[in-house]
């Protein structure tokens, strides 16, 4: 028989085990999300809920290897860094070959029962291969590395925007760029970088694809094209505007569930919740976000090496680039990209790799005290 008196203590260690390495603020701040995601998909997906229910096993599956990733110390994360990269290098190159046509873009691959999208994976794999890079010649940094750096970004960059989806090359860029600003690259090289973007402009005008270029051009006066281009930020609009301050409430949104708004339950989910919660919503949403981007910083201050302190920028920095990336789009004040808003938006790789991405940032914060310097 079972000590009754002892139980209670195995449980307890049994608990202490399990948040060992669970930076618990984050960890909460992810589960209100992730909640406030599920109310939303449900509610975008009314007459085919089964999606919110995949929705579900995405993200218990995304918790557990978010509790995984939380275990291994960073200097054991690095190991990782080379393989991912060239993994997700090979499936871009795969997506050429053998992937899965949908709406005009070849993004995915086929496993049979699932689909991926590869290039979820180098969001992690290009900041961590670089973290990994810059830490290997911290002791000797020049300028040379920074460009050995920005070539290994290029690479799964360009290869994305050859799919073409130029809302996720932004995105593995960017990651790869917060790397690239915490490891210590010069002012004078990002200014001169932004001009030479700057005079490349034409030439980069020229490269865009027909579709790319209306949606820049209707950002400025969606009307011109109501039913085409401009259709999805004059309903996505409509949307946040009907909401008004405390929302039509749960499952009331009739720009959602009239069908008025494109990709309800993906890209232009912020529309559904805006309906729906109004205002304070709104402002509890990106309040929860506020929290999860100073959570970030703090553990990247706090960061012992450089490796810990550029992942946890760049994975940090990388969120306040979706969610603001996203609500830009949504609300009108920016061109329409394929950009999820994290932990809200439908989507099986998407999730599961914003909960690699914070097992990460929880080892940095976990493990930091025993991250020699």
């Amino acid at each position: 028989m079972h000590d009754p008196i002892r139980m209670p203590a195995v449980f307890f260690r049994l608990r202490a085990r399990l948040l060992e390495h669970i930076d618990m603020p984050l960890f909460l701040i992810v589960c209100a999300l992730m909640l406030c995601g599920l109310a939303t998909v449900y509610s975008a997906t009314y007459d085919a809920n089964n999606r919110a229910f995949a929705q579900l096993i995405n993200m218990l599956c995304g918790l557990a290897l978010m509790w995984g990733v939380a275990q291994v110390p960073p200097q054991k994360l690095m190991r990782f860094a080379v393989p991912l990269y060239v993994l997700g290098v090979v499936l871009l190159l795969l997506v050429f070959l053998l992937g899965v046509r949908v709406n005009g873009a070849q993004r995915w691959l086929s496993l049979g029962v699932v689909r991926i999208q590869p290039s979820e994976i180098l969001k992690i794999a290009v900041p961590l291969m670089l973290a990994w890079y810059l830490h290997k010649h911290e002791a000797t940094l020049r300028a040379r590395h920074f460009a050995g750096a920005a070539l290994l970004m290029l690479v799964p960059f360009a290869l994305i925007a050859k799919q073409p989806d130029l809302g996720t090359a932004i995105l593995v860029g960017a990651a790869g760029f917060y790397v690239i600003f915490f490891a210590g690259l010069p002012w004078k090289v990002m200014l001169g970088a932004v001009v030479a973007a700057a005079a490349a402009a034409p030439l980069l005008w020229s490269h865009l694809h027909d579709y790319q270029r209306r949606r820049i051009l209707t950002l400025f006066d969606p009307s011109t094209d109501p039913l085409g281009a401009g259709y999805h930020i004059i309903q996505s609009t409509i949307a946040i505007g009907s909401g008004g301050v405390v929302g039509k409430g749960w499952l009331e949104g009739t720009q959602t569930h009239l069908e008025f708004i494109p990709e309800r339950h993906t890209d232009f989910i912020f529309a559904v919740f805006s309906e729906e919660w109004g205002l304070l919503g709104n402002a509890f949403l990106l309040f929860l976000y506020t929290m999860l981007v100073a959570r970030g910083m703090m553990i990247a201050a706090n960061a012992p090496t450089l490796f810990s302190r550029a992942m946890a920028g760049s994975i940090t920095l990388s969120f306040f680039t979706y969610i603001f990336v996203n609500m830009g789009m949504v609300s009108g004040i920016l061109p329409v990209v394929g950009v999820p808003l994290p932990f809200i938006s439908y989507g099986g790789t998407a999730v599961v790799m914003l909960c690699l991405a914070l097992g990460i940032l929880m080892s940095i914060q976990t493990h930091r005290m025993l991250v020699k310097k």
